[in-house]
């Protein structure tokens, strides 16, 4: 009887985790995961960051809840690895034990203030055209009726 206790309340645990059934719902089909631990903190784009240790092992205490809009673009079913800023991707992929909540980073002038999506493999991704002229050009026949 206690075992049934324990499932009904990690079940409660991770509804409540998640803002609802349809919080559950909407994590479970986004990412295919479901976890709950503690708020470590948000970033500028809205992104949730969460921690772990007690149940999860190395490598896998420490994710992201990507947010649903950035950049005035719904991103419900779109989340992709490059919206989490530089000073989180330490912090989530354990360069760092502190968050940027507790020890911010020093800022650098290099970094971009506004995110931009990865676009490689889409059909608007950047293709450079060649500066060169080319060895071999194709025919071209010549057009019917011109003499």
């Amino acid at each position: 009887m206690a075992e049934y206790a324990n499932l009904v309340r990690r079940a409660l645990g991770q509804i409540g985790g998640h803002g609802g059934v349809r919080g559950l719902l909407l994590q479970f089909f986004r990412v295919n995961d479901l976890k709950t631990g503690t708020l470590i903190g948000v970033d500028k784009y809205g992104n949730k960051y969460y921690e772990d240790k007690k149940h999860y092992f190395f490598g896998r205490h420490r994710w992201v809840i990507y947010t649903t809009e950035m950049n005035n673009k719904k991103t419900v079913w779109e989340v992709d690895g490059s919206m989490v800023p530089a000073e989180w991707h330490r912090w989530l992929h354990c360069m760092t034990d502190h968050p940027p909540t507790t020890h911010p980073p020093e800022p650098k002038k290099f970094l971009a203030e506004v995110h931009q999506f990865n676009v490689s493999g889409t059909p608007q991704q950047y293709v450079p055209y060649s500066t060169t002229r080319k060895k071999i050009h194709e025919w071209i026949p010549p057009k019917a009726g011109a003499q």
